[in-house]
């Protein structure tokens, strides 16, 4: 086999949302990428290839339109005007509007495939980024002055950087040895999408039941996502359903609020975990992403979360490039690593404790909860602070979640 070599700045492994942003923002910062995928494009932007929407907050929004990304979104994008949480059959209940804050919408929903198509049209106008997809990795070799990665093509690939973008799974932390923490919720989370009679109004709806939290999320049209979480044993029994015993059950959790409701395209099953990474860098190295963490669903922030990493990694390689220092070094590193410990941790701490909290019918530990939901919606300055924390713009944020380039 012929062998080809492509010299660049960086290379990610993982051509996903958040490595595909990564090398759009690296790209028009002035950095030569590389992107790495198993997956042709075609696979990809499918429709039956991820069936998710996600919940994008104000500044990851923000942040795509900084990029030169949002621009090809928007018109796929649902904007989220209110969220509604209740605790089953209790009256007790928490609501958030944008209006209190006045600043637009708390956020944004956008199928995952939209999402996709628009990346990939905003790699049409950026230079400086080269995709090898479909290829796979079949060696990594990382220097204290370089990295090589080469490809099941033939192709080596040198640069003095290195970011792991690649999933859960991640072949670059395994590579690393970099042990990774992980606890199964004994969950799954369901997804499929709805249409229904009457508008849900920009309304996002999130019931605690005793399984976990069941999700109304509102897209663009009389449509909606359901993440619907269901204990572990249960999910195959449910996902073998014929269409119309699920659709029949799906009715039931939703009610009658939206009138008639249909189930539309296909069903997915994801497995719901907590995992972190020990340390997030290592030799001209760093993870990004679910590479470095995965949370539950539970507040919608698992995205976000890895788009935060890409925002205060470009500013990071950015400002290191600038001031002519080896946008490879440790210190650099660690300071993308500093900056993004604490952040991520208290996702982890805050989702973990609320899917444990709500998942569950005990007596007490209801009554606790409920009492806990109204006193946040009957006190302005807190549900303010919540509410800044789902759209976003709480802690040092990078500028890109400003909605402002790095450097300028």
């Amino acid at each position: 086999m012929a062998r080809t070599s492509g010299k660049h700045d960086i290379t990610i492994i993982g051509g996903g949302l958040g490595g595909m942003t990564a090398a759009i923002g690296l790209a028009q910062q002035g950095f030569k990428v590389a992107v790495i995928d198993r997956a042709p494009k075609g696979d990809l932007t499918a429709a039956a290839y991820d069936g998710r929407a996600s919940a994008l907050a104000f500044a990851t929004c923000r942040m795509l339109d900084a990029l030169g990304i949002w621009q090809y979104m928007e018109p796929y994008a649902q904007p989220i005007l209110e969220i509604r949480v209740t605790d089953g059959p209790s009256l007790m209940h928490l609501h958030f509007d944008n209006e209190s804050l006045g600043e637009g919408p708390l956020g944004h929903m956008v199928e995952n495939r939209h999402t996709r198509l628009a990346l990939f049209k905003r790699l049409e106008d950026v230079d400086g980024i080269t995709l090898y997809a479909p290829d796979t990795v079949t060696e990594i070799v990382r220097t204290p002055e370089m990295t090589n990665v080469t490809l099941a093509s033939g192709t080596e690939i040198t640069s003095p950087l290195l970011l792991g973008m690649d999933g859960r799974a991640s072949m670059v932390r395994a590579h690393a040895g970099i042990g990774v923490d992980h606890f199964s919720y004994k969950q799954h989370g369901i997804v499929c999408s709805i249409e229904h009679e009457f508008s849900h109004c920009g309304i996002a709806h999130e019931r605690f039941l005793a399984s976990g939290p069941f999700a109304i999320l509102p897209l663009t049209g009389n449509r909606s996502s359901l993440v619907w979480t269901e204990k572990e044993h249960l999910v195959p029994t449910i996902m073998k359903l014929s269409d119309r015993a699920f659709e029949a059950e799906v009715k039931r959790r939703v009610g009658d609020f939206l009138g008639e409701v249909k189930v539309i395209g296909g069903r997915w099953s994801y497995p719901l975990t907590l995992q972190y990474a020990n340390r997030y860098t290592d030799t001209r190295m760093a993870l990004l992403g679910d590479a470095a963490h995965g949370i539950h669903p539970i507040a919608g922030q698992g995205l976000n979360l890895g788009l935060r990493d890409v925002a205060a990694m470009v500013e990071v390689l950015t400002d290191a490039a600038r001031a002519g220092l080896d946008i490879g070094a440790p210190d650099v590193l660690d300071r993308y690593a500093q900056w993004r410990h604490t952040d991520n941790t208290t996702l982890y701490a805050v989702t973990d404790i609320l899917n444990r909290l709500f998942s569950n019918d005990i007596g007490p530990m209801r009554l606790a909860r409920d009492i806990g939901l109204a006193v946040v919606n009957e006190i302005p300055p807190l549900k303010n602070f919540f509410m800044a924390h789902a759209r976003g713009t709480v802690g040092e944020l990078p500028k890109l979640l400003q909605g402002q380039m790095p450097g300028a």
